[in-house]
């Protein structure tokens, strides 16, 4: 059992639509919602499946010509293997159908038996808001309570959220960053759904393969493919900003070693958190 709970500091909210004032205390806002500790193919990323697909071309070529040697051969040879000339398409569509599986079952889940329908629960953690102003968020159904629509045990697969369902059918992968992190029970439940569901190769893996690239591996790519290049350096330094942790052992991997790292047991921490994050967790380094 692993245990990792930590809750740390927020930033300003500037991602959000005044709606309405109910209340001298309660204004009705629209805000977007990044659900933590997954994530899910892009739809947008890059531009078209065209345009992406040249960035990532881009970047192959320039993992091979000596541009970005700076990044460990290792890594540069196994993305180089995973840019297939039909990445971003597959990529993409991946992103797409992760959108329909959401869309359908929030449609189902919110739906009580007696057809009427209940309401979204977000249930924020860890730093609240992150550097794009999006609340950072599990959601789940929201449960009325009483006779008519009671609270599940904590243990009913209806308690669960969607952030872990997308994961256990394979439209997300795991990505757990710090200090954005689940209780122990959360934790635990999300490890063994994602190991599962890579296992068997669901969802987005049962229709494009286990090469698929994961959502922060193709941002990455897309931005060392950018088509004005001032910088190699600095290109790289935008595209990993993260140190990877194996939770099998718990040991830093660091900025380029994650592929070694199966994808359900990889814990994220941003450079700039890196110090604090080896104060507040038993990580090797």
């Amino acid at each position: 059992m692993i245990n990792l709970g930590f809750v740390g500091p927020s930033r300003p909210a500037n991602d959000y639509k005044l709606t309405d004032v109910i209340d001298g205390d309660t204004p009705k806002i629209e805000m977007s919602v990044r659900m933590v500790s997954i994530d899910t193919p892009e739809t947008h990323f890059g531009g078209t499946p065209v345009t992406a697909q040249a960035a990532l071309e881009r970047t192959k070529t320039r993992l091979q010509d000596g541009t970005y040697d700076a990044i460990p051969e290792h890594l540069r040879e196994y993305l180089i293997s995973r840019i297939t000339p039909n990445a971003a398409d597959h990529h993409m569509t991946a992103g797409q159908l992760a959108a329909e599986a959401h869309k359908t079952m929030v449609k189902t889940r919110l739906t009580r038996p007696d057809g009427t329908q209940r309401k979204l629960a977000v249930i924020a953690t860890g730093e609240l808001v992150e550097n794009h102003g999006r609340l950072l968020a599990y959601t789940a159904p929201w449960f009325a309570g009483g006779t008519s629509d009671p609270l599940p045990p904590r243990d009913d697969p209806q308690r669960r959220t969607f952030n872990l369902d997308l994961l256990s059918l394979g439209w997300a992968a795991s990505f757990l960053i710090y200090p954005s992190i689940p209780s122990t029970f959360d934790l635990n439940l999300m490890l063994d759904e994602a190991e599962v569901a890579w296992e068997q190769k669901r969802g987005a893996w049962a229709q494009f393969g286990p090469e698929l690239l994961l959502g922060y591996e193709y941002r990455a790519c897309v931005k060392l493919g950018t088509e004005d290049l001032k910088s190699p350096a600095e290109a790289i330094a935008n595209a990993y900003e993260r140190v990877c942790v194996d939770l099998r052992t718990l040991t830093e991997v660091g900025l380029y070693g994650y592929h070694q790292v199966p994808p359900p047991n990889r814990l994220w921490i941003w450079k700039t958190d890196l110090e604090q994050a080896r104060k507040d967790l038993p990580i090797k380094h």
